[in-house]
């Protein structure tokens, strides 16, 4: 999609727009310097797709180099802060920019949801649960990845597993060797009664682990608990869990490192190819009632931020390549007579 069609998707003002020289949106709003890092990585992902031979990947260079081209933001006139309204995304998997919206949207999700969740559970604990298996050439990654899903159904099926709900990522990095490095990462939600008998230790982990993966050799697993905390509210001590933020990050953060997208383009042209279609996070058990797995995706909002109802005024941002940098876009009055 050109420029110009990504301009007319997101409802720029139909009169022209200036540049204001000197004025970005990371100096306008710190808070947003993500988006120079995001969009300058999509352009070097686009060279690498650019530089395919196949029609899809030509296919996928074409919409990347679209991608987020405009931002309008709405400020608030208290508070000054900005919250963005509308942007045309290309919706590409690989695409940087995409890919981290997608983070971003994940972790929305479960922030909205962990009000209720901790109201209608409130003394229930959480594990950051990483479970790894050997490498694998990068061209058996898709076999390899629907082995896993298979591995983790039945974990999740066993008796002994005691997650009530839980939320799972796959992240997928390259070795020095160039193999594929898929791995999953996890937040289960336990019962306090985990603690006071139930309580598995690493080993008993890899060990379950090991006979779902159905192999004679001892995965890697890490497990750690997300400790509960309490917050002074109103001159209260209330419970909370908002620690178990750090997890959550962690967890639905980038599925491909941005660095191993432009690193070895050989690599991650197959790995496109391998992920094709396939999940990169999956939500089980009680969790399901809270967040919503298959809701349709919208890749503007953020954690704690809410739908802007009331007409607040709007700011205008334009991908500038040769800075690396979005700048500040100010709409001129249309030419009369």
């Amino acid at each position: 999609m050109s420029s110009q069609t990504a301009l007319d998707t997101v409802t720029l003002p139909r009169e022209q727009c200036a540049v204001n020289e000197g004025e970005y949106l990371r100096d306008v709003s710190p808070r947003h310097k993500p988006w120079d890092q995001h969009r300058g990585g999509a352009d070097d992902v686009v060279e690498v797709f650019a530089g395919s031979l196949y029609e899809r990947h030509l296919r996928y260079a074409e919409r990347i180099a679209g991608c987020a081209q405009y931002l309008v933001f709405v400020r608030d006139p208290i508070t000054g802060k900005l919250t963005l309204k509308n942007v045309w995304f290309c919706r590409v998997r690989s695409c940087p920019v995409c890919q981290w919206r997608r983070s971003v949207m994940w972790q929305a999700r479960v922030y909205h949801a962990l009000p209720r969740l901790i109201a209608d559970y409130p003394d229930t604990r959480f594990l950051f649960l990483t479970l790894t298996l050997r490498n694998c050439a990068i061209g058996d990654l898709r076999s390899t990845l629907i082995h896993m899903a298979q591995s983790w159904q039945r974990l999740s099926q066993l008796q002994v597993f005691p997650a009530m709900g839980w939320v799972r990522s796959v992240e997928v990095t390259r070795s020095q060797d160039r193999s594929a490095h898929p791995h999953y990462h996890c937040l289960l939600m336990v019962p306090p009664t985990y603690f006071k008998g139930d309580y598995m230790k690493q080993k008993e982990w890899a060990e379950l682990w090991r006979q779902s993966l159905r192999v004679d050799y001892k995965p890697v697993v890490h497990i750690k608990v997300v400790n509960p905390e309490h917050r002074l509210v109103s001159g209260k001590v209330v419970p909370a869990m908002w620690n178990i933020w750090g997890a959550v990050v962690e967890i639905l953060k980038y599925a491909v490192k941005p660095s191993d997208m432009v690193r070895d383009p050989w690599w991650f042209l197959q790995l496109v190819d391998q992920i094709h279609k396939t999940r990169a996070v999956a939500v089980g058990g009680i969790l399901k009632q809270y967040i919503r797995e298959h809701e349709k995706e919208d890749l503007t909002i953020e954690p704690g931020e809410e739908q802007i109802v009331k007409e607040m005024e709007r700011l205008f941002f334009q991908w500038k390549q040769i800075v690396r940098k979005y700048k500040k876009m100010t709409p001129l009055s249309p030419r009369r007579g």
